[in-house]
């Protein structure tokens, strides 16, 4: 491929990013909403079957993707479905029943920081002094950002449960583009996001019948339908479509470096539609948190040929 069509590529993968995470920041405040009257599990499923389903009608009708993925290649395809598509949306929606919107959006901003680490983990990338230094600060945010509840031992102990839940999610966000690089090559963004939705959704299934699935379902509301409908389309198939693409073109830094904007959007959103209080401590977490994404991300220094 020449090198102005890989510049190009990442241009629209750079701009498909700034989407991705203002839709994910909206997601935040509709997941917020509709968490309240529909259970965790259901409504990740509900969100994943309807954007997988998308996907998949795209994949074999619309696009010139391949379809079959050799078999060697199920057990990732399956780790990175558990990762994104199970273990985050269940534990993100879970913490969202704990903490407020805007909270929540912040710890998603630690994705960056797992992402940097888990990449010198495994030998894709190295950390250098001043990484190390981001990735201090961006902890420091965390704890400047939840301090102000997490010393209550009431309703702060639970939205500091709902803190680390969120925590978690983020590090299985993170994990995930680490991994999923290894696929890259072999099949296009959109093979490797529908199949990983499809088996996210799938593993969540059983619980999430349990749970109450089908009488959860029967009893949405018009309101909370559109939000589902909503994190199914643009938060759910979109979303994961944009940052698929997106891994398939930049390192996993390049791309986590965008989950940034996602408090951003969604602590404006909470505000004007939920009435949520963006307090001090947050706002210095929050530029703390970004801060030490900037460090861990800031581009590398290449050194100028001298001229004989």
């Amino acid at each position: 491929m020449a090198s102005a069509d890989v510049k190009q590529l990442a241009v629209v993968a750079n701009v498909g990013l700034v989407v991705s995470a203002v839709l994910s920041g909206a997601s935040v405040v509709a997941t917020r909403v509709a968490v309240q009257t529909v259970p965790p599990l259901t409504l990740a499923v509900l969100r994943y079957a309807q954007g997988g389903l998308l996907l998949a009608v795209c994949l074999v009708f619309v696009a010139r993707s391949p379809v079959r993925v050799r078999r060697q290649d199920y057990a990732l395809l399956a780790i990175l479905g558990t990762l994104l598509f199970a273990a985050f949306p269940l534990l993100f929606n879970a913490g969202l029943q704990l903490t407020e919107a805007s909270r929540g959006s912040l710890m998603l901003a630690t994705v960056p920081v797992w992402s940097a680490l888990l990449a010198r983990l495994t030998r894709q990338e190295r950390l250098e002094p001043r990484q190390l230094i981001g990735l201090m600060l961006a902890t420091a945010g965390v704890a400047v950002a939840v301090a102000e509840r997490g010393l209550d031992a009431g309703a702060g102990g639970a939205a500091l449960l709902g803190d680390g839940l969120i925590l978690l999610a983020a590090l299985c966000g993170a994990a995930y583009g680490v991994l999923v690089k290894r696929l890259s090559g072999r099949y296009t963004a959109l093979t490797v996001t529908t199949y990983t939705m499809v088996i996210g959704t799938l593993v969540l299934l059983p619980a999430a019948l349990i749970e109450g699935l089908p009488a959860a379902t029967l009893t949405l509301d018009g309101q909370t339908l559109l939000l589902v409908i909503f994190l199914g389309v643009l938060g759910g198939a979109v979303v994961w479509y944009l940052y698929g693409f997106a891994l398939s073109q930049l390192s996993p830094t390049q791309v986590a470096v965008y989950v940034n904007l996602n408090p951003l959007s969604a602590m404006i959103l909470a505000t004007l539609l939920l009435g949520e209080r963006v307090t001090g401590p947050m706002i210095v977490g929050f530029g703390m948190v970004l801060g030490g994404v900037a460090l861990v991300n800031w581009p590398k220094r290449i050194p100028v040929a001298s001229i004989p």
